[in-house]
């Protein structure tokens, strides 16, 4: 009997597997002839959206059908929404082959016994078939979806096949995988998913419209908590985890268009056309704080006014906040187009990196005597932005104040084309007018840059002298460049954080971060105002004007850019409050004035002003000489004594005994601004009786009202007649100043015209360092006109 049931069963297992192999033969055959259209699904192109630091969207770019799809991996995945996806979806996703039919026994079961489905049969292979075929329910439609899964187990693992599903899963309108729903349904990437948030993007799939957060919240939590259940029966998750879960409550969002960092996002999408995700460096919240600051801000401008800011981390040079307009729906402020990028005038703002590089050339030290007074460099005649002029000024006062003589003349002794080639190796592409050559207008603001090229050279005197590309994205590398030696950088960010941004010196109801370096800049007509500023954690820039280039009144880096710097810097982490160490080659020490040179190395007599300042490698370079031409002459002065007198004399005029002493002389350019004291007619023994002596304070000469005279209204009138003084003796041009005001150039009158009641001191200065001055004043009973000086 035994040997008849065995032939039996071996006639059987014969059969079967003839059986199936004859399925399974047909199977290939139709596998052949009915390929899937996987083609399909490289052709549903996937969204761009760009993101921040953390993951989270800016901003989302739809594909050319409108549909919003990011692709993503499993390990971009949360592992809590796999677990609640296959528990919920498909327990035995990883042991059947397609279609599992133990649960299409118990449906059919539950079918005929009930008169109606109870529950599904569907694996998650068949509805990622039914994703790639979309069928209506029915017998035949089935059974096609169930050959597809199994189509799908032969030619793809099961993690490819879970890949699939997580992209393409229907998520409700436009929305296709569970990256698209996690960024407008959460507003986070699948990543970081709670397991409350897990649960409810694992549910919603089965009912997409009928489950949405955003408008069905309570059939959401319903649906979820049913997934959170099986998941504790199972004892998948823990059971106080899954409790609190369940009493979270649903709170969703529905924002397929984010539109945070738009400029950035679209300046990206365009570099990067075949990423789909894009990472910037963008911290997202303080991003948006900033926005709506600058935003808040301008709303007190001009309406064609804009504003641009770049923050950058000076430690890996990862911007931080990308502004590159005040308003991105504002068409009147053109909000759409990025200033960030735009090539601009750049104003005083280089003047930082002119006393740099001439720090390291040995040139000067913090408090070098330079030259704040009216000069003329080959024909270039450049001006302060007042109009006025100082006389002596250090380095510290000048670059402080933004002198723009100094500058130039700093400028012009390290050449404007070896200044022009550093900048540009140290990543600052200027971009100079058609045909022109680097000259000395680029210390005030001669061609052009943009901000984002500005920014990353500032952020030298924060990094220890070195400038850098400023990176946009996470995966952009860290790009230096050697501009300032670290003594010099820390030179420099040192007097500029000392500058206040109050306008007064700083107090202690100033936040802490507020002691910055900075610097302002302003464009001719107010077209551009800036202020860039940068300790050892970041570096910002700040751009206001109209992007079309037009004049703009009042419109100064003090004015309009420094406010809002003061307003940003209270948002920044207190941890970002640290300005850089002071290296070891940098020493304090004294120097005197007019010399420049240590105190130390300078005989007492020749000290005319002492001045603290910081050396680089204990280096005092003395004074500048010559570096204008030789009538401006500077340092020690050898003249002849009659040894019994000591009274000035001649070669013409010499005694029979004749001693010689060297005096330290201001620059005779200077003059006019020094203090009577300080003057070389006070300085230099008077001549001896014996010589003619020489007009020591000027040959110049000025008539036409007496010094020190007091004028008054005709009588039977009470207007001031017109005053008109005349100039002798000058040699090129000429500069008239009033009250300390440049009022006239190269003329030999001076009319004064509507003068009210006060005192006057009118300066003539000629291009040889001479110069004649005289004082008056107007004495006028009922003050009829207002001043004009």
């Amino acid at each position: 009997m035994l040997h008849i049931f065995l032939k039996k069963l071996s006639k059987g297992v014969i059969k079967s597997f003839y059986v199936l192999l004859f399925i399974f033969v047909c199977f290939l055959i139709l596998d052949k002839l009915f390929p899937l259209p996987i083609k399909d699904f490289k052709q549903r192109h996937f969204a761009q959206i760009v993101v921040d630091k953390a993951g989270h969207p800016l901003r989302a770019f739809a594909d050319k059908q409108g549909v919003w799809r990011y692709e993503v991996s499993l390990d971009e995945i949360s592992p809590l929404y796999l677990q609640a996806l296959i528990n919920y979806e498909d327990r035995y996703f990883y042991y059947h082959f397609g279609i599992n039919p133990f649960a299409i026994a118990r449906a059919l079961g539950q079918w005929i016994i009930n008169g109606k489905i109870i529950s599904g049969a569907s694996t998650l292979t068949m509805q990622v078939a039914r994703i790639l075929k979309p069928h209506k329910k029915s017998f035949s439609g089935k059974l096609v979806q169930m050959f597809m899964a199994l189509q799908l187990e032969w030619h793809y693992n099961k993690q490819e096949i879970l890949t699939y599903y997580v992209n393409y899963a229907p998520f409700g309108g436009p929305l296709e995988g569970v990256q698209a729903a996690s960024y407008a349904y959460l507003g986070k990437p699948a990543i970081e998913l709670s397991e409350s948030e897990a649960a409810l993007l694992a549910v919603m799939p089965q009912s997409p419209s009928r489950f949405r957060p955003d408008k069905h919240p309570k059939r959401a939590q319903k649906a979820r908590n049913k997934l959170l259940g099986r998941l504790k029966t199972y004892a998948i998750w823990d059971k106080q985890v899954i409790q609190e879960a369940m009493n979270e409550p649903i709170f969703a969002q529905y924002n397929t268009r984010p539109m945070i960092a738009p400029l950035l996002s679209q300046r990206l999408k365009q570099n990067h056309p075949k990423s789909r995700v894009i990472q910037t460096t963008i911290d997202i919240e303080l991003q948006s704080e900033l926005e709506n600051l600058v935003k808040d801000y301008i709303e007190n401008k001009p309406e064609k006014m804009s504003a641009a800011l770049l923050l950058i981390n000076n430690k890996d040079l990862s911007t931080v906040a990308y502004i590159g307009s005040a308003d991105f729906q504002n068409n009147k402020r053109a909000g759409q187009v990025d200033m960030i990028q735009a090539k601009r005038s750049p104003g005083s703002t280089l003047k930082p990196f002119i006393y740099g590089l001439a720090i390291d050339a040995g040139i000067v030290h913090s408090q070098s005597l330079l030259f704040d007074v009216p000069q003329s460099f080959s024909g270039y005649r450049p001006k302060n932005f007042s109009s006025s002029f100082s006389g002596p000024a250090s380095l510290t006062q000048a670059l402080g104040r933004s002198l723009n003589m100094p500058a130039v003349q700093i400028l012009n002794a390290i050449n404007p084309t070896n200044f022009y080639a550093k900048m540009q190796s140290a990543g600052l592409n200027i971009q100079l007018p058609i045909n022109a050559k680097p000259n000395l207008s680029l210390a005030l603001g001669g061609g052009s840059a943009n901000l984002e090229n500005m920014v990353g050279v500032f952020s030298s005197l924060g990094r220890k002298g070195k400038s850098a590309h400023v990176r946009l994205t996470k995966d952009e590398p860290l790009i230096s460049y050697p501009l300032l030696s670290q003594g010099s950088a820390w030179i420099i960010q040192n007097i500029l954080a000392n500058v206040p941004l109050q306008g007064k010196l700083h107090s202690q109801s100033l936040m802490p971060q507020q002691r910055i370096a900075y610097k302002t800049g302003t464009s001719y007509g107010g077209r551009d105002a800036w202020v860039l500023a940068s300790n050892a954690q970041f570096t910002i820039g700040i751009w206001l004007g109209q992007p079309d280039g037009s004049f703009v009144d009042k419109n100064t880096g003090r004015n309009s850019a420094v406010p809002l710097l003061r307003k940003v810097l209270t948002l920044l982490p207190i941890k970002w409050d640290k300005n850089p160490e002071q290296p070891l080659n940098v020493v304090l020490s004294t120097i005197c004035w007019p010399l420049g040179t240590k105190l130390s190395l300078q005989k007492k007599e020749y000290c005319h002003k002492k001045y603290h300042t910081y050396l680089l490698e204990d280096n005092a370079p003395p004074t500048l000489k010559d570096i204008l031409s030789t009538k401006y002459s500077s340092g020690l002065t050898t003249v002849l004594l009659d040894a019994k007198t000591q009274k000035r004399v001649l070669p013409t005029c010499l005694p029979e005994n004749v001693i010689q002493k060297q005096y330290a002389l201001w620059p005779r350019v200077l003059e006019p601004w020094l203090a009577k004291p300080l003057r070389r007619e006070k300085i230099l023994p008077k001549f001896s009786k014996n010589c003619h002596a020489l007009q020591t304070n000027s040959q110049l000469r000025l008539s036409g009202i007496h010094n020190n005279a007091t004028l008054y209204p005709e009588v039977g009138s009470q207007n001031m007649p017109d005053v008109q003084i005349n100039l002798e003796g000058s040699i090129g041009k000429v500069y008239w100043f009033v009250n300390g005001k440049l009022l006239q150039e190269n003329t030999k009158k001076l009319n004064l015209e509507g003068l009210t009641q006060g005192k006057y001191h009118v300066t003539v200065i000629d291009d040889s360092g001479n110069f004649a001055e005289i004082s008056f004043e107007v004495a006028i009973p009922t003050l009829l006109h207002q001043q004009k000086f």
